[in-house]
């Protein structure tokens, strides 16, 4: 089989099975573990895929940059945000990541909610102007790719910080990888904030489902539940139901 077929056929197995296991690969199509290594180095050097012990995951669509993301499933993350304004309750303190579904958020709750937001997003700082909302802006260096602080600095500045309820972003949600994202830093400061707040629930937009990024952020059981619009019925859903993940329909 040619080089391109391969890729061709691990791609549509990653799309279909949400996983590559080379060992299984290798003995399916009679070539040796070192060969199927090599195509899944190619595929996650390309982007398409994410290399892990023993084969590879989907690659996550949502690591580009912020503006890029803003354009990827809008409809999805105005779904996601709803369901996850319904879980706010009133008074309450409410720690919010950044990214374009946490924008959505912002854009679905009242502007008369008289609780507090705290982020590290300037953007979602900044989108809360008109609302009633005290607002806590965590400093730190700022990590551009994702209009976020994060570092040293900011996590000290959480810590000092508690909340009701965090709504996490990733960039994949995975029932093998669980919750992860693009960069080290950033996974780290996530952690930080879910430690700071007594439940956490992820935004997941539907293209987040079934994918994983290089950075392991929180597993699955951490969190009280994963916000999603995704097909109940989609592999990777019926995976997270196997796995006991409380999903929150969107």
């Amino acid at each position: 089989m040619l080089a391109a077929a391969r890729r061709d056929l691990l791609l549509e197995r990653l799309r279909r099975d949400g996983r590559l296991v080379a060992k299984d690969l290798a003995r399916e199509l009679g070539l040796s573990e070192d060969s199927i290594r090599r195509d899944l180095r190619e595929l996650d050097a390309a982007g398409l895929a994410v290399r892990v012990y023993g084969g590879a995951l989907p690659a996550s669509p949502a690591v580009a940059d912020l503006a890029a993301r803003a354009v990827v499933a809008p409809d999805s993350k105005r779904r996601v945000a709803a369901a996850a304004v319904a879980l706010i309750e009133p008074g309450s303190t409410v720690m919010i990541d950044g990214g374009t579904t946490a924008l959505a958020l912002i854009a679905a709750l009242p502007t008369t909610f008289a609780g507090t937001v705290i982020t590290h997003s300037p953007t979602i700082a900044s989108a809360l102007l008109d609302h009633t909302a005290d607002v806590i802006l965590i400093g730190g260096r700022l990590f551009k790719h994702s209009g976020v602080t994060c570092g040293a600095a900011a996590v000290e500045a959480a810590g000092r910080l508690s909340a009701d309820v965090f709504f996490l972003g990733v960039t994949g949600v995975h029932a093998a990888a669980g919750l992860t994202t693009g960069d080290e830093e950033e996974a780290a400061m996530k952690r930080t904030l879910s430690a700071r707040a007594a439940e956490t629930f992820v935004l997941a937009s539907v293209e987040k489902i079934g994918a994983a990024s290089r950075y392991g952020v929180l597993p699955l059981d951490a969190v009280a539940g994963v916000i999603t619009d995704a097909d109940p019925a989609h592999a990777a859903m019926r995976d997270l139901a196997a796995a006991g993940v409380p999903v929150v329909e969107a």
